[in-house]
């Protein structure tokens, strides 16, 4: 079931980083600034790898045990500033400023993720047609 637990820790990564995604897209336009003049919201990615590190990976030759999540991390990025002199959080200018998120960059990043998602899922579903397939040849001999 080796096929079917990697697939699994490929699915449970790829759903977090959608999580994180979203939450990007969510807080695109959020506005406001702390005490030193940032946006209270940062993009984040999501730092995924092999579970057990690469050095476990590399020593156990064809044992694979999936992926896992690294951590999160904050996007290095700007920020946007919009000239909005009624909006509550506008500066004595009259700019708002905004979070650095680039939206149709982390709406490409959804669909990959998406996609990546999708394919170990079908990998999860041909690795159990695969096993119950096997069970069925172990009941004929």
């Amino acid at each position: 079931m080796d096929a079917a637990r990697i697939s699994r820790t490929g699915l449970d990564v790829e759903w977090q980083r959608l999580q994180v995604i979203a939450a990007n897209i969510a807080n695109a336009n959020s506005s406001g600034v702390n005490n030193n003049g940032v946006p209270p919201y940062h993009a984040m990615r999501l730092v995924s790898g092999p579970a057990g590190g690469f050095r476990a990976m590399v020593g156990a030759g064809p044992q694979v045990s999936g992926v896992t999540v690294l951590g999160v991390e904050p996007v290095a990025g700007g920020v946007r500033r919009v000239h909005e002199p009624g909006h509550p959080h506008a500066d004595a200018e009259g700019f708002v400023t905004y979070p650095g998120i680039d939206q149709a960059g982390e709406m490409a990043l959804m669909i990959r993720t998406a996609r990546a998602y999708e394919a170990n899922l079908t990998a999860m579903g041909i690795a159990h047609q695969m096993y119950a397939r096997a069970l069925e040849l172990g009941k004929q001999a």
